[in-house]
């Protein structure tokens, strides 16, 4: 026997992978593994073909299908066992009758996880089950650990993040999760092409993160000798591309904001953010509650669904009001930008709030908001003319100069869109990132840095333009009803083990 590598001492070690292992090296000497296997079917294909047999049926038509054995069911002279592939499963029908003795036996040291390929006749056995009675078999790689247990599953959730090759595995939740995330990011896309949008890729590295308020991840380009950010956004690289004439234009891609990790939150996560010349914010209203109801109907089959055990109507038009009628519902007095700053102080104290002394009417108004409305809005609701002091890239509402015309999407209590009719004077955005930055030496981390090129695009003239950005994570987990935004990102970022090296 060949030498084991030191890694494998473990697996030689533990009775459960050490007969595994060691069949593994016999196939690996005899050169037993191919390269590659030809198959004709998958197993969804051979359901489709033949969906209605008798019990005890032959087809007569010689089939060869390939997956993983995921059951296996011995009764001396005959075997069944469970293959899955990437369409679904499909029985093997192993009968020693009809396979020479070396095939036979070959087949009885296959073992739960192992990567099989199979030729033989479609039949069904006596009980019905539609099976493929195997003539041949190739084994195609052995799985050296054994799955975990069929009744009891991979149940702890972080070690299904930690190991999701196994949780797709035996999960089939996992893998329809995965499926029907691509389903929703194909159907955000044809939306969006549909109507005439571009796709474009803007830079993930920048020499400073901009387009939103949040604490960026840095690192530092040795070429260059040149300290960088991961982006956290895309939107000012995509508004140069409207000020430059592609009008419509849209990106799905990954964001990197360096914040903290809960059921709606990962570090990493996928934005798609649109822009569109000579619209509004009413006019991207419209839109989204569109798109969403489309992408609800091709991801579940309908607009009707159900979320954490509750019912939810994502069908047009969806409920608008604006955030200071929502906080004043919510504490049972007027806001007002009248109001004295103090006395809105006081009431936020009362509810439990701490503002600090640099907060104005707005951030208090907005963080009034988030204390006692936002988690309560469960059908969905645009949540309309956030303040000026909190929004530093919205357009001043054409009403009222305290105001932008921004909206956010709410749903089930969670953020999922938010939107702009977008900042076009060059001298008001320049205003504002200075306010940004006055925040940002005052040691907020989140403030907007100044960003002198965008300011030069602006100064070149940017049509009047409606702006979007839509959380996919957070749309897909509301689509397959997943509660934790870990459960729709195949490898979401995780806390290190105990006892993980640093």
């Amino acid at each position: 026997m060949t030498d084991l590598p030191e890694a494998a001492d473990g697996l030689a070690d533990d009775p459960l992978t050490a007969g595994r292992l060691a069949q593994h090296i016999e196939l690996v000497e005899a050169g037993a593994y191919p390269y590659r296997f030809e198959r004709s079917h998958l197993a969804a294909e051979v359901h489709e073909q033949y969906p209605d047999l008798e019990p005890g049926a032959a087809t007569g038509e010689t089939v060869t299908v390939a997956g993983r054995v995921m059951l296996l069911r011995s009764f001396g002279k005959l075997v069944f066992a469970t293959l899955q592939d990437g369409s679904g499963r499909i029985q093997l029908f192993v009968d020693r009758s009809s396979l020479d003795e070396d095939t036979f036996a070959g087949f009885t040291s296959v073992d739960l996880g192992d990567w099989v390929g199979a030729r033989g006749e479609v039949i069904t056995t006596k009980k019905g089950e539609l099976s493929v009675k195997i003539d041949d078999f190739t084994m195609l790689q052995k799985s050296l650990r054994p799955l975990p247990d069929k009744w009891h599953g991979l149940q702890d959730i972080e070690l299904r993040s930690r190991q999701r090759y196994v949780d797709l595995i035996v999960n089939d939740a996992a893998r329809e999760v995965a499926v029907a995330r691509t389903r929703v990011i194909a159907e955000l896309r044809r939306q969006f092409t549909a109507r005439g949008y571009i796709e474009v890729e803007t830079p993930v590295l920048l020499a400073a993160a901009t387009g939103a308020l949040a604490r960026p991840f840095r690192t530092h380009h040795h070429a260059l000798d040149q300290n960088m950010s991961l982006r956290i956004a895309t939107e000012l690289y995509l508004k140069r591309l409207v000020v430059g004439g592609i009008e419509r234009v849209f990106e799905i891609g990954r964001i990197f904001r360096n914040e903290g990790i809960d059921a709606t939150h990962n570090p990493e996560f996928t934005m798609l953010e649109a822009y569109e010349a000579f619209a509004d914010y009413h006019d991207v209203m419209a839109m989204v509650e569109a798109i969403i109801a489309a992408v609800a109907t091709t991801a579940t089959g309908s607009t009707q669904i159900t979320y954490q055990g509750r019912p939810l109507d994502l069908e047009p038009p969806f409920r608008r009001a604006t955030m200071t009628e929502l906080v004043a519902g919510a504490v049972g007095e007027e806001m007002s930008f009248d109001r004295d700053v103090d006395d809105l102080r006081g009431l936020a104290r009362r509810h439990g709030l701490d503002p600090d002394a640099s907060s104005g009417h707005g951030k208090i108004i907005d963080a009034l908001f988030e204390e006692l409305v936002a988690d309560t809005l469960w059908e969905p609701t645009y949540v309309m003319d956030y303040p000026k002091e909190t929004s530093p890239l919205a357009r001043v509402h054409r009403e009222n100069n305290h105001l932008t015309e921004r909206f956010e999407l709410f749903i089930a209590g969670s953020e999922y869109a938010n939107a702009f009719s977008e900042l076009n004077d060059p001298l008001d955005q320049r205003a504002r990132f200075e306010d940004q930055a006055r925040a940002r030496a005052s040691g907020d981390d989140e403030a907007h840095p100044i960003d002198e090129d965008y300011l030069m695009a602006l100064e070149y003239g940017l049509p009047p333009t409606g702006g979007l950005g839509i959380g996919v994570d957070r749309l897909v987990m509301l689509l397959t009803d997943q509660h934790h935004i870990r459960d729709v990102i195949l490898f979401p970022t995780l806390r290190p083990e105990p006892g993980s090296a640093e």
